[in-house]
């Protein structure tokens, strides 16, 4: 999952050897904490966090068709 989630950020970024992904728990949840170059914040969030939601609810989805649960959290 965290490769798909790198995928699709290198997809909106202009930056995309910037892009990293990495990995934690909390709790009972997989955090996908997303990087990208600051200057790309905005093409990944997205007008009124649209983009971002998006890619929650895809990794959401498909973390639930295999038992689990994920998020993707956004660094800044």
């Amino acid at each position: 999952m965290k490769e798909l989630v790198e995928m699709m950020a290198k997809t909106l970024v202009a930056d995309p050897d910037s892009v990293s992904v990495s990995e934690t728990m909390e709790d009972d949840v997989t955090v996908y904490e997303l990087k990208v170059a600051e200057a790309d914040l905005g093409r990944v969030i997205g007008r009124d966090g649209k983009i971002a939601k998006a890619m929650r609810l895809i990794i959401r989805s498909a973390a639930a068709r295999l038992e689990q649960k994920a998020t993707v959290k956004i660094i800044d």
